[in-house]
């Protein structure tokens, strides 16, 4: 597992998500840990390395 540190678009508070590295590509919604509100995450890996993450507003 890899935890993956970034702001909140919500809150803007420093949370972390657990990611599966041996998974390539991953979208999942998760609740903000501080806020509580919904954040949709995308995360691209190689090689069990991250090459791209991005969270965003789930549009409501």
């Amino acid at each position: 597992m890899y935890e993956h540190f970034f702001q909140c678009p919500y809150c803007w508070e420093t949370i972390s998500f657990l990611l599966d590295g041996s998974v390539s590509e991953q979208i999942y919604i998760e609740d903000c840990e501080v806020c509580c509100n919904p954040i949709e995450a995308t995360a691209k890996f190689q090689n069990r390395e991250m090459v791209f993450f991005n969270a965003q507003e789930l549009g409501q």
